[in-house]
């Protein structure tokens, strides 16, 4: 039983972690949108160039946080809820 209550407890720091870091994503995407309107501003010929960035690198960044999140939800409906209803089971 401690066993499982274990587990249990590492997934739901791991499942924490992981949005954690998915929430980083979101304030690193926004300092990279600021960064890109100070550029847009000293060079407005280079609009069209620097938006296109800098959409690419939020793409691609925002692919890890998506990432993150199916990890997340897949630990918690698979492993976890089924051992939550074992350790139900056991008391």
């Amino acid at each position: 039983m401690m066993e499982i209550a274990i587990i249990i407890a590492a997934i739901a720091i791991g499942s924490g972690i992981a949005l954690l870091a998915g929430g980083m994503v979101g304030i690193g995407e926004g300092y990279v949108a600021g960064k890109a309107v100070e550029a847009m501003a000293r060079q407005p010929e280079m609009e069209g160039q620097i938006r296109t960035t800098m959409i690419l690198g939020q793409a691609i960044s925002e692919s890890g946080a998506i990432y993150a999140l199916a990890v997340v939800l897949l630990l918690i409906f698979s492993v976890v809820l089924p051992l939550v209803g074992k350790l139900m089971e056991l008391l």
